[in-house]
C-alpha cells in the first residue's frame, strides 16, 4: 500500500490556523492594533469600509519595520516577542504566537506601507491570499500603515456566513471598547464609511470609560483599589442602582491584557447578591496587576482566556475588595433615619396628669354579627385572598384600585363571583385546541415547579370550576399565582402571563394603520452608543411608519417626538433602546419582525411586575385571559408561564 500521509502546502496550513484567529472581521482589528501597541505606538487610526468586510486599515505611530523584518512577519511563528518557552511565562506584550499576520494574509488581499523610525525610506508588500505579489521601496511616515482588503475572498463559505453589516459592527465596536480601555495612554481613532464615530484622547481609566459609554456614567462609579503581595486590584464597579437587564458594562483585565474569566465573575456578582434584582447584573471595569510567572495566557488562539495559580486567594481578594468599595460608598441599604411625616412623640413630664382622648363603648361586643356589612370586610380566607374593589384598567386591567363600590348584596358569593367564573369558563373552553401540542404530564415522583403537563393540565382543570370554591387563588410572595388544577397546584408567573396577554393584544392589531403617532409633550433625546447610532440611522423611517417620530439632531443625539398610540404608559426610550438592540442580536432585516419585537417590547414594558400585589379579582381575569392563548404556556420568548405541583408531592411532603 502507498504511502498517504503528506505535508500540507503553507497555503492551506495557514487557512486552517485562521479558522482559529480570524473569526470575523474584528478578529483582525484585535490582531492589528495589538502588534500596534506592541511596536510602541502613541496613536492609531482604524478605518473600515462596510464594517471591514471590503476594508479594514490600521494606521500607527509605532516602530515600524525594515524591509527584511515587513517579509518575514508574514510567515508562520515568525515574531519578536519570544526566543524560547521560558519566555512564555513572562511576557510582558500581547502578541506571542506569530500566527496573526499568517493568518490574516492567507484570507484577505494586504497592502503594507511601514517604515522604520530614523529611516528615510520604507517599503511597501503586496501579499494576496499567501502569496506576495510585490515588495518594492516607498516613501511614508514612520510607523505602519496596514490595509486588509475583501476578508475570506477565497474562502466563500466563511464569507457566506458573515452578518449583517451592523452586527459586525457592533462586534468591532465590543473589541474596540476592550482595545482602548485596556491601552488608556493611546489615543484611538475609529472611522466607519466615513464617519468618525470614536476619537479617544489619552487619559486616566475613568475618562476612558466616559469617552467611550457616555459621561452620565461618571457618577455611577465607584473606585475599587486594593493591593496586596499576590494581586493588585483597581478600576471601577457600577452602583446597584444602576444595574442592568442587558447590554451591561463587564470588563476584566489582567496585566495590560483584557481576558474572560466566568470565576471571577461570580465573585463580582455574588458581592451584589442581595443588593440588586436577580435578573440584573452589575457594571464594572476591573484590572488586575500579578506576576507574569503565575498566569498562563497561552491557552487559546484569541488570548482570551487565562489561567491563574492563585485563583482561590485571588477571589478572596476581589469580593473584600468590592464589598469595602460599595460599603464606604453606601451602596449598601441603609437604615432611613428621616424624621419627616412620623408621628411626634410627646416628652415624658412626671408633675403632669395624664389624659386620655380615647372613648370605650360599653356596650361592644365583639363577638355580635356586624349589623351592615360591606364588601371588603369579609375575614380572611386563610390563604392571604384579599377582597377589595374592582380593578382599574392598567394596560391589561391589572394592579391599580379605585374607591370602593359596596355590593347590592353582599353574602351572595356565587352571585359577585358569577362574572370571573363566566370569564375563566370561557378561557378554559378557548384553551382546549392547546391540547394538540401534546405537552406531557408531569412524571411520576417529579420535583417540585417541574415541567407543567401544559394543555391538558388546563383542560382537565376545567372540571374543578363550578364553584366559588374551585375558583380560589393565592398570591405568593405578590410574584406566583397559586390556583387548583386537575390533581394538584398550578403555580403561575404573574409577569409572564401578562407579558403573553399583552403580546397576543398587541399582535391582533399589528398592522402599520394601526400604529398611529402619537405626539409626547415633552420630546425625550436619547444620546446613543456609536453601534446603536448607526443602527438608528438605517431603520429610523421604518419605525416612523410603525408610528415612532424620531429626528436626529446631530452627532449621536436623536429626539423621540412622538410614540405610537399603543404604547400605553410604557417608556419610549426604553421600547427603542430594546429595538435597536434586538437588530444589533439579530442581524435580521427590520421590516421582517419589527411587528413582533415591537409587540414584545411594548408588552414587557406594560406588564405588571413581580412583587406587585394584586387582589382575587385581578388573579382571576389574569388567568382567564391567559388561558384564551393560543400559547398559555410559553411567553413569546419561550420562558415558561407556570408549572404543576402534583398533589402526590404534598402526599410525599407529608409523610
Amino acid at each position: 500500500m502507498s504511502d498517504i500521509i503528506r505535508l500540507l502546502p503553507d497555503s492551506v496550513a495557514n487557512q486552517i490556523a485562521a479558522g482559529e484567529v480570524i473569526q470575523r472581521p474584528a478578529s483582525v482589528i484585535k490582531e492589528l492594533v495589538e502588534n500596534s501597541i506592541d511596536a510602541g505606538a502613541s496613536s492609531v487610526t482604524i478605518v473600515l469600509k462596510d464594517a471591514g468586510r471590503t476594508l479594514i486599515q490600521v494606521i500607527d505611530d509605532g516602530s515600524g519595520m525594515s524591509d527584511t523584518d515587513a517579509r518575514l512577519a508574514f510567515e508562520r511563528h515568525a515574531t519578536s516577542k519570544i526566543s524560547s518557552a521560558d519566555d512564555l511565562f513572562t511576557l510582558h506584550t500581547m502578541g506571542f504566537r506569530g500566527e496573526a499576520l499568517a493568518s490574516i494574509a492567507a484570507i484577505a488581499q494586504v497592502d503594507l506601507r511601514t517604515m522604520l523610525r530614523g529611516a528615510t525610506v520604507g517599503t511597501r508588500l503586496i501579499i494576496n491570499g499567501s502569496r506576495v505579489e510585490s515588495q518594492e521601496p516607498e516613501a511614508c511616515v514612520p510607523g505602519s500603515n496596514m490595509m486588509v482588503k475583501n476578508i475570506f475572498f477565497n474562502v466563500p463559505a466563511r464569507r457566506k456566513f458573515l452578518k449583517k453589516d451592523p452586527v459586525e459592527l457592533s462586534a468591532i465596536m465590543r473589541e474596540f471598547e476592550r482595545l482602548a480601555l485596556v491601552n488608556t495612554g493611546v489615543d484611538f481613532t475609529l472611522v466607519s464609511n466615513d464617519v468618525t464615530l470614536h476619537q479617544l484622547h489619552r487619559g486616566s481609566l475613568k475618562q476612558r470609560i466616559c469617552q467611550l459609554f457616555g459621561k452620565n456614567l461618571d457618577k455611577q462609579l465607584i473606585p475599587v483599589e486594593t493591593d496586596t503581595s499576590i494581586v493588585s486590584v483597581s478600576g471601577f464597579v457600577g452602583l446597584p442602582a444602576n444595574s442592568r437587564k442587558r447590554n451591561q458594562l463587564q470588563y476584566f483585565m489582567v496585566n495590560g491584557r483584557n481576558m474572560r474569566h466566568p470565576y471571577f465573575h461570580k465573585a463580582v456578582l455574588q458581592c451584589y447578591e442581595k443588593l440588586i434584582p436577580a435578573d440584573q447584573q452589575p457594571n464594572y471595569f476591573i484590572s488586575l496587576r500579578v506576576d507574569p510567572e503565575t498566569i498562563d495566557v497561552n491557552i487559546h488562539p484569541t488570548k482570551h482566556e487565562i489561567k491563574f495559580e492563585n485563583e482561590q486567594a485571588i477571589w478572596q481578594i476581589l469580593t473584600a475588595a468590592i464589598r469595602d468599595a460599595l460599603g464606604r460608598f453606601n451602596a449598601a441599604p441603609a437604615i432611613d433615619f428621616e424624621v419627616q411625616d412620623a408621628p411626634e412623640i410627646p416628652v415624658f413630664k412626671p408633675d403632669r396628669q395624664a389624659q386620655h382622648d380615647i372613648e370605650v363603648d360599653i356596650d361592644y361586643n365583639p363577638f355580635s354579627p356586624p349589623a351592615s356589612p360591606v364588601f371588603g370586610t369579609a375575614p380572611d380566607s386563610g390563604f392571604g385572598r384579599r377582597a377589595s374593589a374592582p380593578p382599574a384598567s392598567r394596560a391589561g386591567g391589572y394592579g391599580r384600585r379605585e374607591a370602593s363600590i359596596p355590593a347590592s348584596d353582599p353574602t351572595d358569593w356565587e352571585k359577585l363571583y358569577d362574572d370571573f367564573m363566566r370569564k375563566r369558563d370561557e378561557g378554559l373552553s378557548a384553551a382546549g385546541p392547546a391540547a394538540a401540542d401534546g405537552t406531557p404530564e408531569p412524571a411520576e415522583g417529579e420535583p417540585l415547579f417541574g415541567p407543567a403537563g401544559a394543555a391538558d393540565a388546563l383542560i382537565d382543570s376545567r372540571e374543578t370550576a363550578s364553584g366559588p370554591s374551585a375558583l380560589f387563588t393565592s398570591q405568593l410572595n405578590n410574584t406566583y399565582i397559586l390556583t387548583p388544577s386537575h390533581g394538584g397546584v398550578m403555580v403561575i408567573d404573574q409577569h409572564r402571563a401578562h407579558l403573553r396577554v399583552l403580546y397576543d393584544r398587541y399582535m391582533s392589531t399589528a398592522t402599520d394603520e394601526a400604529f398611529v403617532a402619537q405626539a409626547t409633550m415633552f420630546p425625550e433625546v436619547m444620546e446613543l452608543t456609536p453601534e446603536r447610532h448607526e443602527v438608528m440611522a438605517d431603520v429610523a423611517a421604518r419605525m416612523r411608519q410603525l408610528g415612532f417620530v424620531i429626528t436626529p439632531r446631530g452627532g449621536m443625539s436623536w429626539s423621540i417626538d412622538g410614540v405610537p398610540s399603543l404604547l400605553s404608559d410604557a417608556s419610549p426610550r426604553v421600547l427603542v433602546e430594546e429595538l435597536l438592540d434586538g437588530v444589533l442580536d439579530t442581524g435580521q432585516e427590520v421590516a421582517d419582525t419589527l411587528h413582533e419585537r415591537l409587540a414584545l417590547s411594548m408588552a414587557r414594558a406594560s406588564a405588571i411586575r413581580r412583587g406587585q400585589p394584586l387582589s382575587a379579582t385581578e388573579m382571576d381575569r389574569l388567568i382567564a385571559d391567559l388561558l384564551r392563548s393560543p400559547s398559555p404556556s410559553l411567553t413569546p420568548d419561550g420562558k415558561k408561564i407556570f408549572s404543576i405541583i402534583p398533589g402526590d408531592y404534598f402526599a410525599r411532603l407529608l409523610g
